[in-house]
């Protein structure tokens, strides 16, 4: 039987938990993050995975701690698996292994390395993405990758739609070569480091629209940042406003560029400065919902917006 240790978080740190345990892997040490009271838990939690399937498990934030290296290496390991922890693992964490530490990226590497993955591949209008388990290195998403297996995008899909296809698709990645990795026959196909991309942190603050943009442009950062994200905003002379949901209409409208306005089909649409015309779908000014009525109601039909 082999064995691992695993550091998981998110769904995909559950499921990719679940594959090993339904495999019959020892897991001997399970490290996890703790839900933040200030963010918006939305995921499953891996820590409670460990409570009701008596897994060995304990939080740790500070992966730099000796007492934590000290406890993965007492576990003599055959394996590491980093499934979506947030933090880097250096060098005597990667050593710490006899067959090789391997992790699970939201992306079809070497694309979109780096930080939120998934919100950044909606927010670059790529049209595919999916999961890729890859032997682990000191520096990020660098090794050689052992399976991969993709998922669409499509042209509306949000951030939090596709992140449920990238679980689905970490689950389907591990399970269909977990067999041959722990026998060691698993391929390792070392990543052409000349298409690589590479992203970083997304904070809240980075949901600024920029109306200079065109529609496609917008309408991809709306999808990348809705609930449940932080959203794509605006600041208004009325309040902040914040775009939830919206689509690119097929005709460009012969509407004031910067004016978010009713058409005659009732619908609520601008025509940013890049081109293109934005029906905005779901949208919040100073949290209260602003839909045709709202606007008709209370701007007379208009809104400008920061050109």
């Amino acid at each position: 039987m082999s064995s691992a240790i695993v550091f998981a978080y998110h769904n995909v740190g559950v499921r990719c938990l679940k594959v090993l345990m339904a495999a019959g892997v020892d897991i001997r040490l399970v490290v996890t993050h703790k839900a933040d009271p200030n963010e918006n838990i939305w995921f499953q939690s891996v820590e409670q995975v460990c409570v009701d399937y008596d897994l060995p498990h304990l939080i740790a934030e500070d992966v730099s701690l000796p007492v934590l290296q000290e406890k993965a290496a007492a576990c003599t390991p055959d394996f590491l698996f980093s499934f979506y922890y947030r933090n880097m693992l250096g060098a005597d964490f990667l050593a710490i292994p006899a067959k090789g530490a391997y992790n699970m990226h939201g992306s079809l590497l070497p694309a979109f390395r780096g930080r939120a993955p998934v919100n950044w591949a909606v927010l670059k209008g790529a049209t595919e993405t999916g999961a890729s388990l890859h032997a682990m290195e000191v520096k990020p998403d660098k090794g050689a990758v052992v399976a991969q297996v993709p998922v669409p995008i499509l042209p509306d899909d949000t951030a939090a739609e596709v992140f449920d296809k990238v679980a689905v698709a970490a689950e389907l990645c591990l399970h269909g070569v977990l067999p041959a990795l722990l026998a060691g026959k698993a391929p390792h196909v070392e990543q052409d480091h000349s298409k690589a991309s590479y992203y970083g942190r997304r904070k809240p603050a980075d949901g600024a629209v920029n109306w200079s943009d065109d529609a496609q442009t917008i309408h991809n950062m709306v999808r990348a940042l809705t609930h449940p994200y932080p959203g794509a905003f605006t600041d208004t002379v009325h309040g902040k406003l914040f775009l939830w949901r919206t689509r690119v209409l097929s005709q460009t409208m012969n509407i004031k560029p910067g004016v978010m306005q009713v058409d005659t089909m009732h619908r609520v649409v601008c025509n940013p400065g890049g081109g293109g015309t934005l029906q905005v779908l779901n949208a919040q000014l100073n949290g209260e919902t602003l839909d045709a009525a709202a606007l008709m109601a209370r701007f007379q039909g208009s809104l400008k917006l920061p050109l």
